[in-house]
């Protein structure tokens, strides 16, 4: 039984953990790193946007290249984008831009922070790619066991990404930006020496067509079953919603409440905490007992009502509601994510599983793309607090979907009962 071989799990485990820790490290500090060049929400937004516009372009093409050629060239290629990501957004950062002449006052910095994330994001294939060599090495016995590590580093990453990067940015605002790249450096410096290929040769499989590859013509197809249509609408929906607000979060945070990156990491520490709680341990009872559809509406009720917080702080209060706000919008969003996508999953019958459910995460980068600007662009243009009374209304149009999305009543009543 391969599974047993400690390098591999190491290596695959690692990648996992870099994926989100580099991600979550950066996030909450994007208005703190760019104040040298911007205050605007939209160059925010569309910053925060890119990484995943390029995730969801370019996924696809790295899962089939990992079939193709193998899993250690392409991992190994993928952390080093990361590595190179992540290395060129801290020297973007760290450089004075203002002391070179013919740089100053020009867009070379904002120009060379796009194509990082760009990058960073091209190369966000590793969290596919690692989770391919799980499931070489393990057996159908142990691969629930295999996936869980899946879970765990990300859980992990949420947790001490946020923690670091609000540790760290007492030092030096761009200090934990280096210390993502080092950390992904690492992770680089171990695949290449400890990973062995993972997937034979006689396994191997030819490129599939362009087309396959186009991840439109994957939501194309999930839209045109009726069954799921709305369900997978409402998915979208709620990530535009939810990571359109979140995009601005901080900055709100920063021009609202004067707060430091400390506070503001410390904010999105909180959210880790409570959504690994959610996601780790609770989910599962609370489905037994409640079913994936009371459950999914009882978590778009707690993430609007962390919505209507956020804009009742004020100054005297702000640690308080503020806080209380973000962890029932990570108790909310711990419960929407997975019962959404088991709704989703009950309605399709075996045949339909695998390319709807893999749809589910095409619309959730696409949201996580076009959320962050609409939501920086309703910032500058409306009002500080406008994104979150955007989200509140894209959310009621999500539950709206739910609701008639369901299935016929007997089959809704099945739906609530069964154990997921």
């Amino acid at each position: 039984m391969r599974w047993r071989r400690p390098s591999t799990t190491l290596c695959a485990f690692l990648t996992l953990l870099n994926d989100r820790l580099g991600e979550s490290i950066v996030f909450p500090l994007l208005p703190f790193l760019l104040a040298s060049y911007t205050s605007n929400g939209r160059t925010l937004g569309l910053l925060a946007g890119s990484y995943a516009v390029a995730q969801f372009a370019f996924t696809p093409l790295i899962g089939a290249l990992s079939d193709r050629y193998g899993r250690r060239p392409v991992m190994s290629a993928c952390v080093a984008g990361s590595v190179l990501g992540l290395g060129l957004f801290a020297i973007t950062v760290t450089i004075d831009w203002q002391a070179i002449p013919w740089a100053a006052g020009t867009a070379i910095p904002l120009a060379l922070l796009f194509a990082a994330r760009l990058i960073d994001g091209v190369s966000g294939g590793t969290a596919a790619s690692a989770g391919a060599v799980l499931a070489d090495i393990s057996t159908p016995e142990n691969r629930a066991k295999a996936f869980g590590l899946i879970g765990v580093a990300f859980g992990l990453g949420f947790i001490l990404g946020p923690a670091f990067g609000g540790l760290l940015a007492g030092v030096a605002v761009q200090l934990p930006v280096w210390t993502a790249a080092g950390f992904a450096l690492l992770n680089l410096v171990l695949v290449l020496t400890l990973l062995p290929e993972t997937h034979p040769p006689e396994a191997r499989r030819a490129m599939p067509r362009k087309r396959d590859l186009n991840p439109l013509s994957a939501l194309q197809r999930v839209f045109t079953n009726p069954r799921v249509r709305r369900l997978c609408a409402a998915f979208f929906l709620f990530f535009l919603a939810f990571n359109g607000f979140t995009a601005v979060l901080v900055l709100y945070f920063k021009q609202a409440f004067g707060w430091g990156p400390g506070l503001a990491a410390t904010a999105f520490l909180v959210v880790g905490v409570v959504a690994t709680l959610v996601q780790g341990g609770l989910i599962g009872p609370l489905v037994k007992r409640f079913g994936e559809l009371r459950l999914t509406l009882a978590g778009l009720g707690f993430v609007i009502a962390g919505c209507l917080l956020i804009p009742l702080a004020n100054a005297g209060n702000a640690r308080t509601v503020v806080f209380s706000a973000v962890a029932i919008l990570a108790l909310g969003t711990g419960l929407v994510t997975p019962s959404l996508r088991a709704l989703v999953s009950r309605r399709l019958d075996g045949s339909g599983q695998g390319a709807a459910l893999g749809s589910l995460q095409g619309l959730q980068s696409l949201g996580s793309f076009l959320g962050p600007p609409l939501a920086g662009l309703a910032y500058d243009l409306i009002g500080k607090q406008s994104p979150f009374w955007l989200g509140i209304a894209l959310l009621a149009g999500v539950i709206t979907l739910v609701a008639g999305g369901l299935p016929p009543r007997q089959d809704a009543q099945n739906t609530q009962a069964d154990p997921a």
